[in-house]
């Protein structure tokens, strides 16, 4: 393997010349031709620098850390892609981690930081996890953005407009000509729970209506979430005729529990969810969702995160661009007749 040393040999030139040169310093004063010579000894010699000595030098890693509560959660993959493409254009490394272990205030993610494995962490933490836990494990709060979480005071965080997300879903079955129509949300604690309830409360408040609470529940995010919702609130009387749920993942779980207990979907229930994913096409019927920025999400976390490390100030930015959609499916219809 070649070092800087043949390069410098080949190219004519010092070894810190050559150094400075692949390192793309300013402040090297060399003709032009001296430094594409030196590219050109690089390249013939199939040069490749020690990442592990210019990260000691620097400090640096070149590795970042994208932390979510699962990584088989099927909403994280366009979040994941979106991370590792920008990351790489910016010439990071992603290091992808999940379980409960990773989370703010256990050993594993205090390692992440304290030990210099990552230069700084996309956080996407718990519905259960305070916010309080998340700053009292940090040392420098210009390492960690938090991920749709938050906002939390003196952390960068960059969220979906989950408000209109909800919103968008609630519209969608009123103009089908719904009127009682229940919510599938996330736990109380959960952060993006709360603002698509505001969008969901708010919609329905344009059309005059209000939600009854036997139609509405906060058991979570996961598919048994879904399920153990929908049991609850079809099994009460009067059940809505539509459904809006909060997440895709608690929405294959309310799918799966109304084939269970004989409820014809959309002929007597129609559902919609948060977050558009591939596997919504699967069941029968095809799942109605309403699609969010999550590749933009990634690529706004990454680039805010590299400008709180280079000393920025911490923001909160919702991205929005471009604006959540509804993608219709089989699982939404006009409310059965009266």
């Amino acid at each position: 393997m070649a070092t800087l040393r043949d390069v410098a040999a080949h190219a004519g030139v010092s070894v810190s010349v050559a150094s400075r040169v692949l390192n793309d310093d300013p402040g090297v004063r060399i003709r032009p031709e001296t430094r594409q010579r030196v590219l050109e000894a690089a390249r013939l010699l199939s040069y490749a620098p020690n990442s592990a000595g210019r990260s000691l030098r620097k400090a640096r890693s070149s590795v970042l850390a994208l932390v979510v509560p699962d990584v088989t959660n099927a909403t994280f993959t366009d979040l994941t892609r979106g991370v590792e493409d920008e990351a790489l254009r910016r010439g990071y490394a992603v290091l992808l981690g999940s379980s409960e272990r990773m989370q703010p205030g256990t050993p594993g993610f205090s390692r992440l930081l304290s030990e210099r494995r990552v230069d700084g962490v996309l956080l996407q933490k718990g519905d259960d996890t305070r916010s309080e836990l998340v700053t009292s494990a940090l040392t420098d709060t210009r390492h960690i953005v938090l991920v749709n979480s938050g906002p939390v005071d003196d952390l960068s965080t960059v969220a979906l407009d989950d408000h209109t997300g909800a919103a968008l879903a609630t519209r969608h079955l009123l103009e089908l000509g719904h009127r009682r129509i229940g919510l599938v949300n996330g736990l109380p604690s959960a952060d993006t729970g709360r603002r698509r309830a505001a969008g969901f409360t708010a919609a329905l408040a344009e059309a005059g209506l209000v939600a009854e609470d036997r139609h509405v529940t906060e058991l979570g995010y996961t598919l048994p979430a879904g399920r153990n919702a929908a049991r609850l609130i079809l099994s009460r009387p009067g059940p809505p005729t539509a459904l809006v749920v909060a997440n895709v993942n608690a929405a294959f779980g309310v799918l799966l529990e109304a084939r269970e207990m004989g409820v014809d979907v959309p002929g007597a229930l129609s559902v919609v969810a948060v977050h558009d994913v591939w596997e919504a096409d699967i069941p029968v019927p095809a799942l109605t969702t309403v699609r969010m920025p999550m590749v933009e999400l990634g690529a706004t976390a990454v680039g805010e995160l590299l400008a709180r490390i280079s000393g920025g100030p911490a923001r909160h930015l919702v991205v929005d661009d471009p604006a959540p959609v509804v993608v219709r499916r089989g699982s939404t219809a006009p409310p059965p007749p009266t």
